[in-house]
């Protein structure tokens, strides 16, 4: 039996509007997970830098500067950071020859001392001229002393090195050489025996003295250290917690670029103050010290990439694609994180086996290898130099876009500027000094300059994560504060702070006007 041809017509009419219905839904789906088109730029997720006004912004670098002020009293009121023993090393030696061998025991030691060099002062006569000699061979035995006073033979305990020797004209003291770094304490104690090779009978008797110098971490500073770092970790998670919950009521696809990116850097921070710090003093093991070093050149890798990034997307609403946009930041930062982490990982796993260990006198291509890292920074710079004009140059006269840009630059160039001269006053003219690894603790002066470069480092992140978070009443008028046509509509004069307002921007193809009418719409209805 054939159907009528009239119950076959409704049939085909309802599973055409079924259709249509489906693909309208799937259209407005598609719409509404597409994160970077320009139709989306109204519907981005509202920031509190939008609603503050001259004076808060004031009070902003006020509180900044209290907490970073702060950290730095603290610090300068702390212990001093590194303990230092002096030894004679004429008195020590057998018969007071001049080239050993020298007879050394280290202070007793903890695990609050963390780590131990041993370097070597030769003082000269003034009358001597400018001296530089690359072969002053150096034989090094160490053995361990535990607690009830045995004397352990540590494996392959007997190193044969070459050192560099650098004399002034007119100075007494030559510059100090390491003899041995121990990147954690396995003993309470060390007994340690240099003595000196194929050293020239003419600068044999030129020596006036040979002084040995004992370096560990003070015991009271390691003390403060894991209480600060405590300190830290907690105020990190508490202001990643309230960051997190404040975009709780946003799509993360809603999300500023700079807001994603404080999701990203806020987690990265907490493993910067390291959380796990205080294993480092319970387990006899390279690896908290190593876990340490990853942490914090992953941390400060991920800001260099944050600043790529944010200033070249804030000028690039469309489509940021990953070969185009993120491969080139990527490169560019990666190189620099891998070099550094080669490096730090390098000298670790050679001080394992020999601690007289220096990859800067026992690596051949260690000069290329620095001239890559600096050819690397100099590339970043010029690129990120690039990348700041082009934005102030492109959305200098943007409303809230401007606003944003102003102050990112404004707040950078102030932590850049401290931590420049931080820099400055603890290494000198040395900063990029090449035993960098194994030199850099031993150029801490007081508490003051760790406190100062970890706070300024805690405090920008948290001065971004505030100024970048939602307002509590953001909910309500989230849509209106970023649409072009709609911006201003609600705003009384007061609010008016910054610039022109979006009218005067040109409507892209009509989608301001869509935008703002499909709200005025919904508000109608409601």
């Amino acid at each position: 039996m054939e159907r009528p041809e009239s119950f076959e017509k409704p049939l085909l009419g309802e599973m055409k509007r079924l259709c249509r219905r489906i693909q309208d839904a799937f259209s407005e789906l598609q719409e509404d997970l597409t994160p970077y088109k320009t139709e989306r730029f109204y519907r981005l997720a509202p920031m509190r830098l939008y609603t503050l006004s001259k004076r808060h912004f004031v009070l902003v670098f006020v509180v900044f500067f209290f907490c970073f002020g702060v950290s730095m009293l603290i610090g300068v009121s702390g212990p001093k950071i590194i303990s230092e023993n002096y030894y004679n090393g004429l008195s020590l030696s057998i018969n007071g020859s001049k080239s050993g061998p020298f007879d050394l025991r280290s202070p007793p030691l903890s695990n609050y001392n963390q780590q131990l060099w041993l370097t070597c002062i030769i003082q000269l006569d003034r009358s001597i001229a400018d001296l530089s000699w690359d072969e002053l061979g150096m034989n090094v035995e160490l053995q361990g002393v535990m607690q009830d006073a045995s004397v352990m033979h540590i494996r392959d305990n007997v190193h044969n090195k070459n050192r560099s020797l650098r004399c002034a004209a007119r100075q007494q003291a030559c510059d100090e050489i390491i003899v041995l770094h121990l990147g954690y304490l396995n003993y309470t104690q060390y007994k340690i025996n240099v003595s000196f090779r194929n050293l020239q009978e003419g600068l044999k008797d030129k020596i006036k003295n040979v002084t040995f110098v004992f370096k560990m971490y003070n015991a009271t500073f390691s003390q403060v250290e894991i209480w600060f770092r405590f300190v830290f970790v907690v105020m990190t998670f508490i202001v990643t917690c309230m960051f997190a919950h404040s975009l709780r009521k946003f799509s993360m696809r809603d999300w500023g670029i700079e807001q994603k990116w404080m999701s990203i850097l806020l987690p990265l921070l907490l493993l910067y103050n390291d959380p796990f710090f205080p294993l480092s003093f319970l387990v006899n093991s390279w690896f908290p010290g190593t876990l340490d070093a990853f942490f914090q050149a992953l941390f400060l890798c991920a800001l260099l990439l944050f600043w790529l990034c944010v200033y070249h997307g804030i000028r690039v609403q469309g489509d940021r694609r990953f070969l185009t946009f993120y491969l080139p930041k990527l490169l560019i930062v990666g190189l620099l994180w891998l070099s550094a982490v080669t490096l730090g990982i390098w000298q670790t796993v050679n001080e394992l086996q020999d601690p007289t260990y220096q990859y800067k006198v026992d690596i051949q291509n260690f000069q290329g290898m620095k001239v890559f890292f600096l050819l690397l920074v100099a590339v970043y710079v010029l690129y990120l130099v690039f990348l700041v004009l082009c934005a102030c140059s492109e959305l200098k006269n943007a409303p809230y876009t401007d606003l944003r840009l102003k102050f990112l630059t404004a707040l950078t160039l102030l932590v850049l500027v401290i931590s420049v001269v931080i820099l400055y006053l603890r290494f000198g003219s040395k900063a990029l000094q090449d035993n960098f690894v194994a030199e850099l603790s031993t150029h801490y002066q007081n508490s003051a300059e760790f406190l100062s470069f970890y706070g300024l480092l805690n405090f920008y992140l948290y001065t971004l994560a505030f100024v970048y978070s939602p307002s509590r009443n953001a909910l309500y008028d989230s849509q209106l504060k970023d649409n072009p046509a709609f911006s201003m509509l609600n705003d009384s004069d007061d609010e008016v702070i910054y610039g022109s307002d979006y009218e005067e921007m040109p409507l892209q193809n009509g989608r301001a006007i869509k935008a703002s009418a499909k709200y005025q719409d919904e508000s109608e209805s409601d």
